[in-house]
C-alpha cells in the first residue's frame, strides 16, 4: 500500500458556486474527502456558506479573489452552466488544477480551448461525471464484462421526473446553458461512451412539452454502433411513470433496473459519508431483473434472477482527483472523455434541427 499521501500536504480546494451542486454535492465531498481541505468559497451567498459550513471557511465575494490566494491548488467549478468555460479558464490561467461541474462547457468549441489550456499548462483538469459512480452504472458495467448477457443488440438509459410547474431558475430558462439536454444529456452521453464506446451516429428529438417552457425538458435519442448495437437515450421532466433507469437486451437475456441511485437524496438530506465507513455510504435497495436464457432447456424460456445492486461511490471521484495531484493516481475524468460527450452533445442539437442521423 502507497502510504506517501499521507504525508503529503492536503489539496487546498477554493469553490467557486454555492448554488445547488456547489452545496449539495461538492461541498459535502470535498469536506469529507481524506487528504483535501476546503479553504475557500466564492460566492454572492455568503451567510448561506456560513450557516452550511461554518467559520474555517473563508466567503469571498467573485471568483477573481479565490483565483489570486497563492493558497488554492485546485478550483471546483459549480455555477451555472453558460460560465463554467469563462471561469475553468480564468482559473487555468491563474495556475490552478480546475474541476468543471457537467457540462463540461457550452459547446465542443468551447470544452476543446479549455483542454488546450490545460495541456498546455501542464495541469490537471477534469469534469464531475459523478453519474460514473451511480451504483446501478456500477452494476451495469460488471454485467457487462462478465458477459452473461451475451452480445447486446440493444441499451436504454432513462433519467425520469416529473417536474409539472415550470420554475423561475437559469436551468430552465430560455438563456445559454438551460434545458434538459445540456443538463441531463452529459450524464447519460457520458454512461453510454462508458459502456459502449464512441458510437457511429447520433439522432436525438429535443422538445419543450410543458405549459409555459422556455427551454427544452425533453429528449430521446438514439447512439447506433458499427456492431448493430442501439443505445437509446431518454429523459423528461413529465414523466409521472418513470422509466426504468437501465435496459439491456442481450442475446443471452435481459436487465432492467428502476429507480435514480439513492446518493443525490442522500446528500441533499444532509447525510455526508464517512470516510471511515464507506460501507455505510451509497447503498441501493433497489435490486435489477435479470432474465436469462439457458441454451440447454428446450424452447425459449428464461430464467428469472434479482441482482443486488451495488453499492454507489461518488467519493471515489475526489479521492480519487487528490491521488491525481499527489501523482499517485489517474485523472478519474480526463478531459478529452469530456470533450468526446461534448462533442455529441453539440452533434445531437444539430440532429434536432435538422431531424436527422448525424454520423460521428
Amino acid at each position: 500500500m502507497d502510504n506517501r499521501s499521507t504525508s503529503a500536504p492536503p489539496v487546498r480546494v477554493g469553490l467557486v458556486g454555492f448554488g445547488y451542486a456547489g452545496r449539495t454535492f461538492h461541498a459535502p465531498l470535498l469536506r469529507t474527502t481524506p487528504g483535501m481541505t476546503l479553504t475557500a468559497v466564492a460566492s454572492t451567498q455568503a451567510e448561506a456558506v456560513r450557516q452550511a459550513l461554518g467559520d474555517e471557511v473563508d466567503v469571498l465575494p467573485h471568483v477573481d479573489a479565490l483565483l489570486q490566494r497563492d493558497d488554492i491548488e485546485l478550483v471546483v467549478i459549480a455555477t451555472p452552466n453558460a460560465s463554467h468555460h469563462p471561469q475553468a479558464l480564468a482559473a487555468l490561467r491563474a495556475g490552478k488544477a480546475v474541476v468543471v461541474d457537467k457540462p463540461f462547457a457550452l459547446s465542443a468549441e468551447q470544452a476543446g480551448e479549455l483542454v488546450s489550456e490545460a495541456e498546455h499548462r501542464g495541469l490537471l483538469l477534469s469534469v464531475f461525471h459523478n453519474r460514473r459512480w451511480d451504483g446501478d452504472f456500477l452494476t451495469v458495467r460488471s454485467l457487462l464484462h462478465s458477459g452473461r448477457l451475451g452480445r447486446i443488440v440493444h441499451a436504454e438509459l432513462h433519467f425520469d421526473r416529473f417536474r409539472g410547474q415550470v420554475r423561475p431558475r437559469w436551468r430552465e430558462s430560455a438563456d445559454a446553458g438551460g434545458g434538459l439536454w445540456i443538463d441531463l444529456g452529459p450524464h447519460l452521453i457520458d454512461q453510454a461512451l462508458q459502456l459502449f464506446g464512441v458510437p457511429e451516429a447520433i439522432g436525438a428529438d429535443i422538445a419543450s412539452v410543458r405549459e409555459g417552457a422556455e427551454a427544452d425538458d425533453w429528449f430521446h435519442g438514439q447512439l447506433r454502433y458499427a456492431s448493430g448495437l442501439r443505445v437509446t437515450l431518454h429523459a423528461s421532466a413529465l414523466a409521472a411513470h418513470p422509466g426504468p433507469r437501465f435496459v439491456l437486451h442481450g442475446t443471452k437475456g435481459g436487465y432492467r433496473k428502476w429507480g435514480l441511485d439513492a446518493q443525490e437524496d442522500m446528500l441533499k438530506a444532509g447525510q455526508q459519508p464517512d470516510p471511515a465507513r464507506p460501507e455505510d455510504w451509497g447503498a441501493d435497495t433497489q435490486s435489477g431483473e435479470l432474465r436469462l436464457w439457458r441454451a440447454d432447456q428446450p424452447g425459449d424460456l428464461l430464467d428469472a434472477e434479482v441482482l443486488a445492486t451495488q453499492r454507489g461511490d461518488y467519493p471515489q471521484y475526489y479521492r480519487a482527483i487528490c491521488a491525481a495531484l499527489r501523482g499517485h493516481g489517474a485523472n478519474p475524468v480526463p478531459p478529452m472523455e469530456a470533450l468526446m460527450v461534448m462533442r455529441l452533445i453539440d452533434l445531437g442539437r444539430r440532429s434536432a434541427q435538422e431531424r436527422r442521423e448525424v454520423a460521428w
